[in-house]
């Protein structure tokens, strides 16, 4: 599929200066990649100025939540930019498309707009360790009826932020004993914006107690681990690694199986299972639960300092613990560049010549 550029993107890009404070998420790129879909059929992607997007009040979006996205980052490195696996990010935002009665992305269409993107983005890449671009691919249905119906038409997306870690620094996670962020056989293994939604009442509840982030148990039987809002869970007992198993309700992060493969590489012995909450608790507070962090493309880890339970604070022996240093620093020396890559996970971009 052919990509074209608009004019004034050169111009959007020349005028654009980074600011010395990032954050996540708040400063965006001035360009951004557009690509539309009519009665399944898709239109060559364009890369134009950031602005705000034109919906009919109608657009399917807006009512029945016919949205996904995805979150991957580029990074700087010593041979110039890289994305980091976005074929698992095309193939996770084509099943989170299928589950919403999307049409999916096709896979090189999706690689145009990441690449595009990150091309003309290239300057603004950072350069410190622990930043990047942060990507964000968006799917919206936008055909303008209140029929309960698939849309018809969408447009597709690729917006993109020069970004710090989400959340650096050790986190307090509240154990969400009451609300469920998905539903046995709804769409929690799918990266759609409602999940978040049903999320941000617990969030709202957990920090008027001081704490970060929620620990989702599962929505059918209610008392195994699933994951936190926006990150996936790993915990160190006896010095091994113990992460929920993929079971219907759980994002497959992309991090998660990055860390999973480091770690096997790396002599840990790890274990996909279903992790009780209570045994969790427990485990915690003899010390034999010594380490736990969270995981995923914004956040990079996370260390877990305290688990809060009703009226109880169960305290992690080590926050930062020694685990989730060893993979953090193993992740980022791939991704900056300054270690080999054995996996194949890193895809060179061309940078592309602003005039």
């Amino acid at each position: 599929m052919s990509v074209s550029i608009d004019p004034a993107v050169a111009a959007s890009l020349r005028g654009f200066e980074l600011p010395e404070k990032l954050g996540f998420g708040n400063v965006m790129a001035p360009v951004m990649f557009r690509a539309t879909c009519q009665d399944g059929v898709w239109s060559g992607g364009r890369l134009i100025p950031y602005a705000p997007l034109s919906l009919d009040p109608a657009a399917k979006v807006l009512h029945y939540a016919q949205s996904c996205f995805e979150g991957m980052k580029a990074y700087r490195t010593s041979g110039g930019v890289s994305l980091f696996r976005p074929e698992r990010n095309a193939r996770r935002m084509a099943y989170s498309a299928e589950r919403l009665c999307m049409p999916a992305v096709p896979e090189a269409l999706f690689m145009d707009g990441v690449k595009t993107v990150t091309a003309y983005c290239a300057n603004l890449v950072p350069a410190n360790s622990g930043e990047s671009l942060y990507l964000r691919p968006f799917l919206i249905g936008t055909q303008p009826d209140l029929s309960v119906s698939a849309s018809t038409s969408y447009e597709f997306y690729v917006i993109a932020s020069p970004s710090e870690a989400y959340h650096p620094g050790n986190m307090r996670v509240w154990v969400e004993r009451d609300d469920a962020r998905a539903a046995v056989g709804g769409t929690g293994d799918a990266k759609v914006g409602g999940n978040y939604a049903a999320s941000l009442q617990s969030i709202a509840r957990l920090k008027k107690r001081g704490f970060d982030q929620s620990l989702w148990l599962n929505p059918g039987n209610r008392h195994t681990v699933d994951e936190l809002s926006g990150m996936n869970f790993f915990a160190v007992m006896d010095g091994e690694l113990h992460t929920p198993a993929l079971n219907g309700s759980i994002l497959e992060g992309v991090t998660r199986d990055t860390l999973l493969a480091l770690a096997r590489e790396q002599g840990y012995v790890v274990h996909e299972r279903e992790i009780d909450i209570d045994d969790l608790l427990a485990l915690v507070r003899s010390g034999t639960c010594s380490e736990a962090f969270a995981c995923g493309t914004a956040a990079i880890i996370s260390p877990i300092s305290v688990l809060g339970d009703g009226d109880a604070r169960y305290e992690l022996a080590t926050a930062p613990g020694p685990v989730a240093g060893c993979l953090r620093s193993a992740l980022l020396d791939i991704q900056e560049g300054r270690a080999e890559d054995p996996f194949g996970w890193m895809v060179p971009v061309d940078i592309a010549e602003v005039g």
